[in-house]
This record gives C-alpha cells, sequence and structure tokens, in this order.
C-alpha cells in the first residue's frame, strides 16, 4: 500500500491542498501563491459572467444527457438480459465504445459524421431526402450542436452504464416473477414496474450519480468539437481556458474548489432523495 498512498498524496491531495492556497491568492503567470485576496476570485467568479454561464451549459447538457442514458441504457439492459443467443457478443458489442477515446471519438463526431459539409456522413444521408447541408457545430437556430455533443457522449457511456444494469437484473431472483404471475400479474410492464424497478433502485440511484458526476466533468467532447466557443462551453472548460489559458491560477483555482463543492452537494442531495445505502425492501 506504501507507492500506492504516496502517489495519491503526491499527484491527488497535494494539487488540490495547493489549489485550495491558490484559490484565495492572486496567482497570474504562476503558481506561487502571490497577494491574499480572500474570497475575491469566489465573488469574480460567482457574479454575473462566463463562468455562471458555463454552469448554465451543464444544466443543459446534464438534462438531456442524464435522462437519455438512464432510460436507454436500461432498455438495452432488459432487451439484453432476455436474449438467450450470443448474449456474450451483444454485450461486448455494446461495452467496446466505452473503451475508445473521447478525443478520438469526439474527432471522429467532428470530422468525418457531422462536419457540416455535403461530405459528411450525416448530410449525405440527409441530401437523399432533399435536405441542405446542415453546419451541425456553427449553427445557433437551432442549435444542432447538442445533437452531435449528446450523440458523441451516448456512443460513448451507454455500454458502460449498459453492463451495471445488466448485473441488477441478473440479481432479481426469478422466483419473484414466478409468484407474480401465479397471482395474476402479466408479463411485460406491469411485472416491470412492480419488481423490476424496486429490485434496481439500488443501481438506478448508482446509475444518475455517476452520471450526474461525469455529466459536471465534461471536457473531451467540448473541447475538441467547439473549443472555447461561448456556444456550449462547461465549467471545466472554462477553468482550463482560465488557468493554462490565461494563466491566472487563482480564478482557475477557485472555479475548481466551486465545481468540486457543486458535485459533492448535489451527490449527497441526490443520494439522501433516492435513498443510496439504503437496503432494498
Amino acid at each position: 500500500m506504501g507507492p500506492f498512498l504516496a502517489g495519491l498524496v503526491v499527484f491527488v491531495y497535494l494539487p488540490i491542498a495547493w489549489s485550495f492556497v491558490l484559490s484565495f491568492n492572486r496567482a497570474q503567470n504562476t503558481v506561487q501563491p502571490g497577494d491574499f485576496v480572500g474570497i475575491q476570485n469566489y465573488v469574480d467568479l460567482l457574479t454575473p459572467g462566463p463562468f455562471l454561464e458555463s454552469l448554465w451549459t451543464f444544466t443543459i447538457f446534464a438534462a438531456i444527457i442524464v435522462p437519455l442514458t438512464f432510460v436507454l441504457a436500461l432498455a438495452l439492459a432488459v432487451l439484453l438480459n432476455q436474449v438467450r443467443v450470443a448474449r456474450a457478443f451483444f454485450r461486448s458489442a455494446f461495452f467496446l465504445p466505452t473503451a475508445c477515446s473521447y478525443v478520438v471519438a469526439s474527432l471522429v463526431w467532428k470530422l468525418s459524421i457531422f462536419n457540416g459539409v455535403r461530405f459528411g456522413l450525416a448530410n449525405q444521408v440527409l441530401s437523399l431526402f432533399g435536405v441542405e447541408n446542415v453546419a451541425w457545430l456553427s449553427s445557433v437556430s437551432p442549435p444542432w450542436y447538442w445533437l452531435v455533443i449528446a450523440t458523441v457522449r451516448l456512443w460513448l457511456q451507454l455500454g458502460f452504464y449498459m453492463i451495471l444494469f445488466l448485473a441488477g437484473l441478473q440479481r432479481i431472483s426469478p422466483e419473484l416473477y414466478e409468484a407474480a404471475y401465479v397471482d395474476g400479474a402479466k408479463a411485460g410492464w406491469q411485472t416491470f414496474r412492480h419488481i423490476t424497478l424496486p429490485q434496481l433502485r439500488t443501481t438506478s440511484v448508482a446509475v444518475l450519480l455517476l452520471n450526474l458526476i461525469a455529466a459536471y466533468q465534461a471536457f473531451d467532447e467540448f473541447y475538441n468539437l467547439l473549443g472555447n466557443s461561448s456556444l456550449a462551453r462547461p465549467p471545466l472548460v472554462y477553468l482550463y481556458y482560465t488557468a493554462q489559458g490565461n494563466q491566472d491560477y487563482g480564478h482557475g483555482s477557485a472555479g475548481a474548489m466551486i465545481l468540486a463543492a457543486l458535485i459533492v452537494i448535489v451527490t449527497l442531495v441526490q443520494g439522501r432523495i433516492y435513498g443510496f445505502g439504503r437496503p432494498e425492501k
């Protein structure tokens, strides 16, 4: 455990502590604490401006991606759980995109599928129906860039959450369904609602928590698809350009602390609401 704990302290805990110190100082073009400014860096970020706009971007992204991922992953898991032939193949096929790099997938989406010219895959398909080329990543009205961002994230993470739901489904005793059928319950929505969903409560809460945290930490697809565009700039992209681009480590560290606090608060509140950790009935 010694080498692991040493690496954890040096590369995780010390940088977090140093970032916390920098967040109360003016640190421009240096990672050394400068003039102590107290909570001024936090006040600057929490006043109406780019950082709050980035949080609004996150809210839109989370509202799109969290429900879609939950519903689609659960649906795929239920379908796959009923397959009796080549189940391992389908499980691997859906899980395989999880191993793909977010950077590579984002570039494929940007340069090949949704590149905005007539040679792009999406526009070629639309041209078959007589639709003109769509500028997917620069169109503001309607905001087609959300479709690009959402689809690449879904393709990358859907298989992981499907596996979690599949594991939860396989833990449900078949005797529960047999007893329900004896009592007159019908296969389908009735048993899904009254047996499957309640038995998946712990898995569902874990999926929601992990998915929401992952949405807070969205960076690669936004950075590679849109860069520093104000159209859709989540907190991590804004903080990256603040700290690495403008070399303003004071405000960058303060933003990181705010984001970390938000993740902790939202996770605790959501876990409290959905009863994470409580035993299943």
